[in-house]
């Protein structure tokens, strides 16, 4: 009997030192931190790793998270300056760097960074209108972090950042907004139309203006060259003439014509002379009626052509000049 009963106080033994190894040896994971409490007070803070405590006497809070947190607030009704009612959609970022003051400063820190972070919101957007309001996001986020971060200081808080996810103004505002931005469109792109309208006016006036000067000078040169041609062509032309008329001459005066000659080529100008519908009048000089009289006796001293064959010809000296050239010969104008 004895024995059985030291048996039984050996085990209770054993399974009592067993749990106050258990009870007194505590592994903190990584980014975790515990609040030692004995008999009731703070006694010391836990960090990762294995930890001793005394059982029975020491007890070990709640583990607290070490790592940064995100937290995102329902939206909140604010009133900005201009006295309109806007939602507006918080995220906080904040990260617990005092175990100890975050479990004894504050019973519930994250309410109460939802509950400091709305009433910094309001007073920071009623100094706003709603222009400012949505245009300003950065200066918000910049203005929360700081005061958030003075105040959560004393609760082991650090708040790193806080972003608006979202701005909503009323639906009748949100109308408005859209109807002037579609305003502001509209008119950005009548400008713009009346801008390339006026781009390409002035493109084209200047397209014309160029095609007009180009043309003109080409008609200009083509004018110049036209002109040289027609007077090369005209110089040519007169040389030739010239030469002509210098053979003819040439040939006139080696051939030696008499008055019969010259009365013969009179006659075959005449019908040419006639043709034009507007002659009125012809232009007949005074020798013409002299050599139609020497033609005449040609004729009439053809038959003694035979009898004077043997006797020498006199050659008589050409004139020097054409009848009616010189002072000494009269026109007589004959009507048609």
């Amino acid at each position: 009997m004895g024995t059985i009963v030291a048996i039984i106080l050996l085990v209770l033994v054993i399974g009592l030192a067993i749990f106050a190894v258990a009870r007194s040896v505590r592994i903190v994971p990584q980014a975790r931190a515990g609040i030692v409490e004995r008999f009731g007070r703070y006694h010391r803070t836990l960090y990762a790793g294995l930890n001793v405590v005394m059982p029975f006497i020491d007890r070990l809070r709640p583990l607290i998270d070490l790592r940064e947190q995100v937290v995102s607030f329902p939206p909140q009704p604010v009133i900005t300056m201009d006295n309109l009612v806007v939602d507006i959609d918080t995220v906080i970022y904040f990260q617990v760097t005092d175990a100890r003051a975050a479990t004894y400063e504050i019973a519930n820190y994250v309410a109460a960074v939802e509950q400091l972070t709305v009433t910094t919101l309001r007073n920071v957007v009623g100094g706003m209108d709603l222009d400012m309001t949505l245009t300003s996001r950065d200066k918000i986020n910049g203005e929360l972090r700081k005061e958030l971060d003075e105040a959560t200081g004393r609760w082991g808080l650090r708040v790193s950042r806080v972003e608006l996810k979202a701005i909503e103004p009323p639906a009748s505002i949100q109308d408005s907004m859209e109807k002037q931005m579609r305003a502001d469109r509209d008119k950005r792109a009548a400008i713009l139309s009346a801008e390339g309208a006026k781009q390409s006016a002035i493109l084209t006036a200047e397209g014309a203006r160029q095609a007009a000067v180009l043309r003109a000078r080409g008609e200009a040169e083509a004018t110049v060259v036209r002109a040289d041609a027609e007077a090369t062509a005209q110089a040519t032309r007169a040389r030739g003439e010239a030469q002509a008329i210098a053979t003819v001459f040439q040939a006139i005066h080696e051939g030696n014509p008499d008055q019969r000659l010259l009365a013969y080529k009179y006659l075959e100008m005449l019908p040419e002379i006639a043709q034009g519908g507007a002659n009125k009048l012809w232009i007949v000089p005074s020798e013409l009626g002299k050599a139609l009289e020497g033609i005449g006796g040609f004729f009439g001293n053809a038959g003694n052509g035979v009898a004077d064959a043997g006797r020498p010809r006199q050659v008589e000296e050409p004139p020097d000049a054409l009848p009616g050239q010189d002072g000494a010969g009269s026109i007589t104008r004959l009507p048609l």
